[in-house]
């Protein structure tokens, strides 16, 4: 019997003839709808016609981004229905499928809809499909999107579509759906009261999976002022499944309350009880399951941690994970919301009202942060390998792309034009991560089991030796091993593989074998307390770690740690060197290495395995070009001092970098990056005869530097004209032109020997600065501009001076003076003899 009721109360019902307009003129319509407006319910119900009326009747898909949130909107529905799941409405997650022969809505995952649209690009028997909570962004959900759009364009243009959103930000999905009306439904909303309850310390910002401990104690804190100062049930946001144990732990015996854990991994008995109405108070912590895809009845208060997971991806080392990241104000908010669904509430925001403001707007998209083989994997079986020509909200980045595409074609997924291969294919339709279907389809027999405590991560009690998890897995009694089982049954029918369990010492060799298959670029070799792996990056074992003392290990898991250089082993396989060497076969090479190492040419003979040394032997006699390249790798490291550099050298590659700097060409850059780049201009044949350091500290950089010169325009023989080494001064002194700097000469010279020049001396038409110095060599003045000085600065110099070396001439006129090296007597003597 139709709860007609509890469908009549939710507001989502006064959209719905906004929807149907936009979906008979259009086809497709955005839906925004805030959460517990019925969006996700109500509506696929009404579109099916399973609530009477005109409507016809209509088999709707509706796709989730979480398997949690698939199964709740499917018993909500069948619910209201008056229905068991499985009659009108059904659900389909990965391993399980709960869908009668008369369904009108099924409910997927976004991911099962992509491998049911590789299947069956019609969706033969569909006429609706909503996809719900798209403001997540989530990887599935935008392919799907993409799919979707172009099934519309090219097959069905009668296919419905509806992108249904919990936020005003819908611009962007109406035009990606050829400019969808936008449909709003207003929520029912309750003011929220906003209480800021940072910690009373600084507590430090996450840290890759980590969190600091003392601000989960300060959520326990605040989920108890909550408890004491307000009414209802209360809804706590953590990060993830390990935030939760901890924060549940804290709170301890709450006299009464009843504390609930509520995540992707609870047993679905929990998530029915969460669902449903309590008998007495309760506590729910949550992770951002329950921001939108869930609504949880008798919330009052809500407790925001203020942090999120988001995916994110090292692609130089190879490398992904979770990371813990600050929530976005886009969050934050449809947190609060839960307060106000049904009544006034309040939201404790574990963070200051300063700090609000610094808040990301809206979360990161997937696409943007997370590993992209396996879309890369799916945009090659749809056809559109560059996924250039999907209907994408944000394009995939470059780099990502292409790392995604080295790893298909390593695997055999992609062929040299970047389509999908049969194996690709196949792989595509396992529901597995290409790397971990490689294994699956590699590994002879027992390989299922593997490849399923690999598809979702264990429980940190497993430990990080993938063989003891293993055995852990299949003797434990938790919800984590009943999961697995599930998905084991499952691997081995798409698999294909014979229903069998291996044990004992076999699992060392099968978990080995098929972590090197999914990830052969990560067997290492073990060095005391880290593993070097093949790809080049290091990863650090544990403390008293099994594995410690394995010669080789595949890493199936490893993560680095924000700022730390090293990786960070989470769990792998002991492997043999053969297993290895099979695993990672692309990999192998073997020749001659010429490197400049330690401060020299070192030659070796060379077998590796990436960046893993095999074998290694001197060579002898190692190819001459490649001790060139060595040299000039040393060059390039430690720097053109490493050639003769003369004194008159030094002073060369002065003068010639301020003629380029004032004149420009024919004037050689004589930069270390454009001498670098003309090495074969200035410093052959020396080079080319050079074998070590020793014989480049040989090679006259001063001779190297006149090959430079401007020899065929005929401008080098005006080197000394425009860039004189010295200038003669008055006295007759030849004073050496300082050219260190390159935007201004310098003339240090005795202000005596000045006497009688009116204008300053100038380089290429540049006036020189002339640092005039006391008798005593002392810097008395510094002038561009001798006239200037001559006629406002010397009587205070003259003043200042003359009582100090009064043996000097200090004439009041020095344009008209004698100019001299000597003291004033000297200069009398000197000049009555003559």
């Amino acid at each position: 019997m139709i709860r007609y009721d509890a469908l009549d109360a939710l507001p989502v019902r006064s959209a719905l003839p906004g929807l149907t307009d936009a979906l008979e003129g259009a086809g497709a319509a955005v839906l925004v709808a805030p959460p517990g407006t019925g969006k996700t319910t109500l509506v696929p119900l009404a579109l099916a016609g399973l609530l009477g009326g005109d409507v016809p009747a209509r088999r709707v898909v509706v796709a989730e981004p979480r398997r949690t949130a698939a199964r709740a909107a499917a018993r909500r529905m069948a619910w209201l229905l008056g229905e068991k799941v499985g009659e009108s409405v059904g659900y389909t997650v990965r391993g399980e499928r709960v869908v009668g022969r008369h369904a009108r809505v099924e409910v997927v995952t976004t991911g099962v809809l992509v491998q049911r649209l590789q299947r069956d690009q019609e969706l033969a028997g569909v006429d609706v499909v909503v996809l719900d909570e798209c403001h997540e962004r989530h990887l599935d959900a935008d392919t799907a999107a993409a799919f979707l759009w172009d099934v519309r364009q090219a097959l069905r243009p009668e296919l419905r579509l509806v992108a249904a959103s919990a936020t005003t930000d819908a611009e962007g999905w109406a035009r990606l759906l050829g400019g969808a009306p936008v449909v709003e439904a207003a929520g029912v909303s309750h003011p929220v009261e906003v209480v800021w309850a940072p910690p009373a310390r600084p507590v430090r910002p996450p840290h890759g999976m980590r969190v600091d401990p003392a601000l989960l104690a300060h959520v326990a804190s605040v989920v108890r002022r909550a408890l004491a100062e307000r009414e209802g049930d209360v809804l706590c946001f953590l990060p993830g499944v390990g935030e939760i144990a901890r924060v549940a732990g804290q709170l301890g015996d709450l006299g009464g309350v009843e504390v609930l854990q509520v995540h992707g991994r609870a047993p679905a008995a929990v998530q029915d009880a969460v669902l449903s109405a309590g008998d007495r108070r309760r506590v729910v912590l949550a992770t951002s399951v329950a921001e939108s895809s869930l609504t949880v009845p008798g919330v009052r208060v809500v407790v925001d941690s203020g942090l999120a997971r988001e995916p994110r991806v090292d692609h130089a080392r190879g490398l992904s994970a979770l990371t813990t990241v600050r929530a976005s104000q886009a969050a934050a908010r449809q947190r609060a919301g839960r307060a106000g669904r049904e009544a006034p509430g309040a939201v404790y925001r574990c963070w200051s009202e300063a700090e609000d403001v610094r808040l990301p707007r809206f979360p990161s998209p997937e696409i943007k942060v997370a590993d992209l083989t396996a879309f890369a994997l799916q945009a090659a079986c749809w056809g559109d390998p560059s996924a250039s020509g999907l209907a994408l909200l944000d394009a995939p980045p470059a780099g990502a792309m292409a790392a995604a595409r080295a790893v298909l074609s390593a695997i055999g997924a992609v062929d040299e034009s970047g389509q999908a291969t049969d194996r690709g294919a196949r792989l595509a339709g396992l529901g597995l991560h290409p790397r971990l279907g490689r294994a699956l389809l590699d590994a002879s027999g027992g390989g299922a089991e593997v490849v399923a405590l690999l598809s979702e991560e264990a429980p940190r009690e497993y430990g990080d030796d993938l063989a003891a998890a293993l055995r852990a897995a299949r003797r434990g009694g938790d919800a984590y091993s009943g999961r697995w089982r599930a998905e084991v049954r499952r691997l081995k029918g798409v698999g294909g593989e014979a229903v069998s369990g291996g044990s004992g010492a076999g699992d060392d060799a099968l978990a080995g074998t098929v972590a090197a298959l999914a990830f052969p670029e990560r067997v290492g070799k073990v060095e005391g307390g880290s593993v070097l792996m093949a790809s080049g990056t290091r990863a650090e074992l544990r403390e008293g770690s099994p594995l410690r003392g394995a010669p080789w290990l595949a890493v199936a898991v490893a993560d680095r740690p924000v700022g730390k250089g090293h990786a960070r082993v989470q769990l792998a396989a002991v492997v043999d060197e053969e297993t290895a060497r099979k695993a990672a076969a692309p990999l192998h090479s073997e020749g001659e290495e010429v490197h400049w190492a330690d401060g020299d040419v070192t030659a070796r003979r060379v077998e590796r395995l990436g960046a893993i040394e095999l074998t290694v032997r001197p060579l002898r006699d190692p190819d001459p070009a490649l001790v060139r390249t060595a040299l000039l790798e040393g060059l390039r490291q430690e720097g053109l001092g490493l050639l003769r550099w003369s004194p008159e050298a030094v002073v060369l590659r002065q003068r010639l970098a301020f003629l380029r700097m004032r004149l420009g060409a024919p004037w050689p850059d004589v930069s270390d990056d454009a001498l670098h780049a003309r090495v074969e201009e200035w410093l052959e044949p020396e080079l080319s005869r050079a074998r070590r350091r020793s014989d480049l500290g040989r090679i006259d950089a001063g001779a190297g530097l006149g090959r430079l010169l401007p020899w065929s325009s005929g401008d080098a023989a005006r080197l000394d004209e425009l860039a004189p080494e010295r200038l003669t001064v008055p006295s007759g002194s030849r004073i050496r032109i300082d050219y260190s700097d390159p935007e201004q000469p310098v003339l240090a010279v005795k202000l005596q020997e000045m006497f009688g020049l009116h204008e300053s001396p100038t380089v290429a038409g540049l006036p020189v600065l002339v640092h005039l110095l006391s008798p005593a060599g002392r810097p008395a003045a510094v002038t561009a501009d001798l006239a200037s000085f001559w006629r406002d600065g010397y009587r205070g110099v003259r003043a200042e001076l003359r009582g100090r070396y009064p043996k000097h001439p200090w004439p009041e006129d020095p344009t008209t003076a004698e100019p001299t090296r000597h003291t004033a007597a000297r200069a009398r003597r000197q000049g009555g003899g003559s």
